[in-house]
């Protein structure tokens, strides 16, 4: 290796490679190989002896040290790899480095003395630290002003020239030390005054100087950091603020929250939108955030400051959300050199929003984008140092916590071989034995973040952690305790087997806990326990000996607290009252499954009596003084919430699914005391109770209703309103045994009671009863299907009542009523009667109702199943309805373009996209053709560029509604379609390439491949001609996805039939590639019914067939099969008037020509196979 260096032509970031002598020793050289970046150091260091330049080297130590923000001065180190006779060098070394040059340092050292002059001496190692660290730091402080002469021009050019010229020149031998003996503090020493007047940027600009371009920024700020020139005091940063630019942003963020001033914050807002163009924009709101104290000139007091860092901590949060990528490198490193700062800061809620922004670093940039943070958090949370204060340590789990939540999949990436979970796991069971409270309690939550998801760092220490869980059980701390029972509860899941031998010391310790009724919180995490292990059959039936433990509590737990009843806040007659907005929950729309693969549409669940809402939020999970940016004190609701109540009484179900008969045996001395208890708490939770072992207990129960109905119909007029709440929702769920009954006389005596009691409570004078009773009596339709058409009359009188009477939350559920009923009486709505009677009260809220209202989700949504339950009756509504509809879509398209270019303006709800397009999918379905095809034509704006439009929409419950609604257009209004297709097509074929789409439809199901697929076998029929410059595309497309086992069997039925119909209009383009998908075809046509469309895909597949036999030798016998399957009754034809009988004849007989041995081959079939083609196609 030379022992010169022209730094000329030196890159930066580029390794540097030196030698130098050892003093005193001049025949042993130290070989240096030092990497200098922005955000850290790595040097690598060997020794040479006597010239000689391919020895191997010695083994070595690798050492990372950062210095500690927490304690200034100090650093933090870790030993990645020792080895005895180097450890201690490289750990000196890397700290020395690490506080001096105040960015973490890797140091890699293999040096070897014991051939130096003196036999390698203490006295010589020294000397050789000294020569590394001057050589070293001399590099290092030279690289820094190379980069601010680059950056600042004018004046600093000849400042620098000066200090270079003091170096001796460019070209340096590194053999002569003597230039570098002055050390760094010569350096430092230097009057940077001047320095000044560059340091500083404006908010308020979109321009910026030479000094402020974002690499040079970068390397200024590095360069600043390492010399530590003091332009910020107590910080090692060269960024600072102008007083002017804070001050202004600072006030914008704090009338951003003035509520009272509406114009004073939607002027904040524009400015906060507008500051966004500046690339400081992040470096200021860091400072404000990470700066504990008030900044001289901002005339704030200690509490309107502190809201100020909290409004900057969620900006900058949600700018490194929106746009990572566009961050400059240089603000990136003084986010992440700063934000550690604030896990210390006296308010918990910023040391909270400090583990919120590291979180979404983490999430946006990656783990290596920041490699050094979890070793570091690790070492304040273990107290590494030995001086970390309990604040810092608390803040520092806090964000690791976060980063669990956040980044689960991350930590368990592969890197190099290593996966930081590996890691991350030990450290947070050890944990869990901090003298900390709030650190054993968030070392617990993260651990429960992954024991569900089976990861291996879990499974190997899961003994370990059963015993550090067992250690903690009787925690005096009630939140550590939750955790211990969310962990059991976790574990069920993914190892009951793990649990089984404990079972019977667990079942008394949740017990115990779920009786901490003074801490509701842990006894619901408790409760939720028997939910889990009811999932698991060897665990439930282990639960048996203990049922009369178990049963008791539950019931118990049943039962409204003074405190739930304080909290409801007493029961009124409020019918009359209008809603508060925060009274009528979100509605979503539902994507339209033009294919349902998955089944019938899930049931009314009846009410939500103790429905746990998946993916709500607990406020309990918070840190100490965060804020839930969802929570809403006039949102809260305390029969909305998942409370101890709720679960007892679904783990009492699922137990009743479970043990049946012995459940029920336990209960019924509780329900003969309770049903009639004079205190209505008590009355309430044995109808819940009752209620509750409906579904498992029904054969034993069915004994008991004829006595329990009648008294819980007489319980509908209780004078205690939750409890003829809970009687709608119990009575809802005995539905199927009055809708079972077959004597007129029981049907009488049981079911109308039950019927018109259900309706007569929709319109109880309090609001909360109406909607018990409406969503049980929409439970009750399902049931009961077309037995409800001979009380068409009478129920829809009391629907156009409750239309009349309703306030807006409970018009909700009637939408439901009537769609359930239009969906299981269907065509016998469709009586002038009844119409007559149904639509003016429909048409009335379609007409109150504005454009930008959420009622129209479910007054959409209900209009379709009307639409379709009416047939051509629905004629005369659908003009004035089809275009509102258009006129919506186009405005949501127009307003979404116009918020993707403006910031000031919101994104529109796409759930009005959804909901018109199942309209007009459905409107299009039941007109006679020439009345769709009228509506289609005349639409304003053009019906299908919108539909295109809504296709290529970034919201996958849109795109799925437009794919439904294009199929339906391929069958309803196809000539209208055609001139279309052109522009159609490619942004179909994008939709099926899963090379693009693949992670998106996993997370949803495959919901729009689904109906993209299905879509493209209804154009293939009507218009396969048209596709033809797409076959070989379209192939490609639907091979992949039929030869992807991601995809679920049912999508890749629809894929199957479109590919065979595909054949129908272009078997010769698609038969030369014939063996590439034909056992894909067949594969997916196996579980599919002999129906119109698998006939139509047969039909086109084998019209292909016909084309190249000979590509079907591999999968023969398959096709042969199938054929044979095929039942010649079923007459089926396609529109191409080809008879599948006859195809399928034409095919036996030319392979029968093509095969030598025919007959020797059939046998190759099962006998029931091969008699089904001999006698049907007389081989």
């Amino acid at each position: 290796m030379a022992e010169t260096i022209d730094r000329t032509g030196r890159q930066p970031g580029k390794p540097i490679e030196l030698a130098i002598p050892l003093p005193n020793a001049p025949q042993t050289k130290i070989y240096i190989r030092l990497t200098i970046s922005a955000t850290s150091i790595l040097l690598l260091l060997t020794t040479v002896f006597g010239g000689e330049t391919a020895t191997k080297p010695a083994l070595g130590s690798f050492v990372y040290a950062l210095p500690d923000r927490v304690n200034p001065g100090q650093t933090l180190c870790t030993q990645l790899y020792t080895y005895e006779s180097s450890i201690d060098f490289t750990t000196r070394l890397a700290k020395l480095l690490a506080r001096k040059c105040k960015i973490p340092v890797y140091v890699g050292n293999s040096m070897e003395f014991s051939s130096a002059g003196m036999g390698g001496t203490v006295e010589e190692e020294m000397a050789g630290f000294k020569a590394v660290v001057e050589v070293v730091m001399a590099e290092i402080t030279w690289d820094c002003f190379c980069k601010i002469e680059d950056i600042i021009k004018g004046a600093v050019t000849e400042r620098c020239s000066a200090v270079r010229a003091g170096y001796g020149g460019r070209h340096r031998r590194y053999h002569d030390l003597q230039p570098y003996k002055a050390g760094t503090q010569s350096l430092i020493d230097v009057d940077l005054t001047f320095l000044t007047s560059h340091k500083t940027s404006r908010v308020t600009e979109v321009g910026y100087s030479d000094a402020a371009n974002i690499q040079q920024t970068e390397n200024f700020n590095w360069a600043i950091r390492v010399v530590e020139i003091p332009l910020v005091s107590g910080s090692a940063m060269a960024w600072q603020p102008t007083d002017e630019a804070l001050g202004q942003l600072a006030g914008c963020l704090r009338d951003s929250t003035d509520g009272h001033d509406k114009a004073k914050q939607k002027q904040a807002e524009l400015m906060l939108a507008q500051a966004q163009n500046s690339p400081d924009i992040n470096n200021y709101l860091t400072y404000l955030f990470t700066n504990p104290d008030v900044p001289p000139g901002l005339p704030y007091s200690e509490i309107q400051y502190h809201t100020v860092r909290a409004m900057a901590s969620m900006a900058l949060k949600n700018n490194i959300r929106t746009g990572y990528k566009t961050i400059p490198e240089s603000s990136l490193a003084l986010i992440r050199s700063t934000l550690p700062l604030a896990l210390q800061d006296k308010h918990a809620q910023i040391r909270s929003y400090a583990g919120i922004v590291i979180t979404e670093i983490i999430k946006r940039g990656g783990i290596l984008a920041w490699p050094e943070l979890l070793p570091h958090l690790i070492d304040l949370v273990g107290n590494a140092s030995g001086n970390v204060t309990q604040v810092a340590q608390e803040g520092a789990m806090s964000a690791l916590t976060k980063i669990c939540e956040d980044n689960k999949q991350l930590l368990d990436n592969d890197y190099q071989g290593q996966r930081p979970l590996n890691v991350l796991i030990p450290k947070l069971i050890e944990f869990t034995q901090s003298p900390i409270p709030k650190v054993r309690t968030l070392a617990l939550t993260s651990i429960n973040e992954f024991i569900h998801q089976k990861p291996q760092a879990i499974l190997v220490n899961l003994d370990v952690l059963l015993g550090h869980l067992f250690q903690l059980a009787n925690d005096p701390v009630t939140d550590v305790r939750r955790q211990v029972c969310r962990a059991f509860v976790s574990i069920v899941e993914v190892r009951p087997d793990k649990v089984l031998p404990y079972i019977g010391g667990l079942v008394d310790y949740i017990i115990a806990q779920q009786k901490q009724t003074d801490y509701e919180d842990l006894a619901c995490d408790a409760a939720e326990f028997w939910l889990s292990v009811g999932e698991h059959q060897e665990l439930w039936k282990a639960l048996t000996p203990y049922l009369d433990k178990i049963i008791p509590v539950l019931l118990d737990s049943m039962v409204y607290s003074e405190d739930d009843i304080a909290d409801l806040g007493g029961v009124i007659d409020d019918a009359e009252e209008d809603d508060r907005a925060e009274d009528i929950k979100p509605t979503f729309a539902r994507g339209k499954d033009a294919r349902n693969f998955e089944g019938e549409a899930a049931e009314n669940q009846n009410g939500d009596a103790y429905k746990k809402v998946a993916g709500g939020s607990d406020s309990d999970d918070l840190d100490e003084g965060e804020i839930d940016e969802s929570d809403d004190e006039d949102d809260y609701n305390p029969e909305d919430q998942w409370n101890l109540r709720k679960c007892s009484a679904a783990a009492l179900d699922v137990f009743a699914t479970d043990f049946r008969g012995p459940v029920f045996e336990s209960i019924l001395p509780y329900l003969m005391t309770n049903l009639r208890h004079e205190d209505w708490p008590h009355r309430e939770a044995a109808v819940l109770a009752l209620g509750a072992v409906a579904e498992g207990c029904m054969d034993v129960v069915t004994p008991h209703l004829p006595d329990l109905v009648p008294y819980l119909i007489s319980l509908l007029n209780d004078t205690e309103p939750l409890v003829r709440q809970i009687t709608c929702w119990t009575l809802g769920r005995y539905s199927a045994w009055g809708v079972g009954l077959t004597d007129e006389a029981d049907r009488a005596r049981f079911f109308v009671p039950m019927m018109e009691g259900l309706l007569m409570k929709m319109l109880d004078r309090n609001k909360k009863v109406q909607e018990a009773g409406a969503s049980a009596f929409a439970h009750l339709e399902e049931k009961a299907g077309p037995q409800l058409i001979p009380y068409c009359n009478p129920i829809i009188r009391q629907f156009v009542r409750c239309f009349d009477r309703y306030k807006e939350k409970n018009m909700f559920i009637l939408y439901d009523c009537v769609q359930t009923l239009a969906e299981h009486v269907g065509p016998s709505l469709a009586t002038p009667e009844l119409i007559d009677l149904l639509m003016p009260a429909l048409i009335h809220r379609w007409r109150k109702v504005s454009d930008q209202s959420r009622e129209l989700f479910p007054l959409l949504e209900c209009l379709s199943y009307v639409a379709a339950a009416f047939g051509t009756a629905f004629a005369p509504f659908s003009p004035d309805i089809f275009a509102r509809c258009i006129k919506i879509i186009h405005q949501n398209l127009e307003d979404h373009a116009l918020a993707a270019t403006n910031p000031i303006y919101d994104s529109p709800d796409k759930d009005f996209l959804v909901t018109s397009l199942d309209l007009l999918s459905a409107i299009i379905q039941v007109l006679e053709s020439a009345e769709s095809a009228q509506l289609v034509s005349t639409a304003q704006p053009n019906f299908f560029e919108l539909l295109t439009v809504c296709m290529e929409d970034p919201t996958s419950d849109v795109r799925q509604s437009s794919y439904a609604l294009l199929g339906d257009c391929a069958k309803c209004v196809a000539p209208q379609l055609g001139p279309f297709l052109p522009n159609i097509m490619p942004v179909l074929l994008k939709q099926l390439n899963l090379a693009e789409v693949l992670e998106e439809q996993i997370e949803n199901g495959f919901s729009v491949t689904n109906n993209a697929c299905w879509s493209l076998g209804e154009i293939a029929i009507r218009h396969g001609k048209v596709l033809a410059p797409y076959i070989d595309q379209l192939l490609q497309r639907l091979v992949d996805i039929l030869g992807n086992n991601k995809v679920p069997t049912s999508v890749n039925e629809n894929a199957g039939i479109a590919l065979g119909r595909l054949g129908l209009d272009n078997s010769e383009a698609m038969a030369p590639h014939l063996a590439l998908y034909a056992a894909y075809f067949l594969n997916s046509m196996d579980s599919v019914d002999y129906t119109e469309e698998k006939v139509s895909a047969f039909i086109g597949f084998t019209m292909i067939v016909g084309r190249n036999p000979e590509a079907m030798e591999s999968v023969l016998v398959h096709f042969f099969t199938s054929i044979a399957h095929y039942k010649h009754e079923f007459e089926f034809t396609t529109e191409h008037k080809v008879n599948l009988h006859t195809l399928f004849s034409q095919a036996l007989t030319a392979y029968k020509s093509l095969i030598p041995d025919f007959d020797g081959f059939l046998n190759q079939l099962p006998a029931a196979e091969q008699q089904a083609l001999r006698a049907t196609y007389n081989l």
